[in-house]
């Protein structure tokens, strides 16, 4: 029993401190705002994680598994198909994700980090972005029919990307769109938008070549 409380305490205390971090930043936050969010103690951050940067270090591995789960989800979702529909599918993936959580900090450790940038922002990018960029960047390769070094890959899988932020909560999305949470019809005309806009783009700039 003391080993699963002991569990709840540092899984509570790693929510609050995302959202805390993500909303504030590190450097704002104090670890008596994130124990007393979490409903626990001070001597809890300093058993289960050292002080408030290892705490903040817990929150950002936190985020990065996210990110390491939606592009390894994206994958296989789309293992064995054409290049359009591995796209289609990563778009979904995304979008779906983004929708069913769209209270989640770890966007905003993301964001936050892209804003004003920790020591943690190197770890974020080779783990979180790099290789979701590579992967979207690899299926345009494929539908430019040219290496992944070509320099129209990189900003198309930026394209591709940038419009996947308007996908989620925030407070330029809530200002634009802000209608009611959308269910899966709407969830689907995003994905088939995004998908045939992108694949569009990506045509368009194949034929100028």
């Amino acid at each position: 029993m003391a080993v699963i409380e002991e569990r709840d305490t540092r899984e509570r205390l790693i929510e609050a401190a995302g959202q805390l971090f993500a909303e504030h930043g590190f450097k704002k936050v104090t670890v008596r705002e994130i124990v007393a969010a979490a409903h626990a103690n001070v001597a809890a951050v300093n058993y289960h994680f050292g002080d408030k940067l290892g705490l903040y270090r817990e929150v950002v591995e936190a985020a990065i598994t996210a990110q390491e789960e939606t592009t390894r989800a994206s994958r296989e979702a789309g293992e064995g198909l054409p290049a359009e529909e591995r796209l289609r599918q990563f778009i979904r993936v995304f979008v779906g994700r983004a929708v069913s959580h769209p209270g989640s900090w770890v966007r905003g450790i993301i964001f936050r980090e892209l804003a004003d940038p920790t020591p943690a922002l190197d770890e974020i990018v080779n783990r979180g972005i790099r290789p979701r960029l590579e992967y979207v960047g690899s299926i345009i390769a494929e539908l430019l029919d040219c290496p992944v070094t070509d320099p129209r890959v990189l900003p198309c899988a930026g394209s591709v990307q940038s419009q996947l932020m308007l996908t989620m909560k925030s407070p330029l999305a809530s200002r634009l769109q802000p209608d009611a949470p959308p269910g899966p019809p709407d969830i689907e005309q995003m994905v088939e938008h995004i998908t045939r806009f992108s694949l569009g783009g990506i045509a368009a700039i194949k034929g100028q070549a």
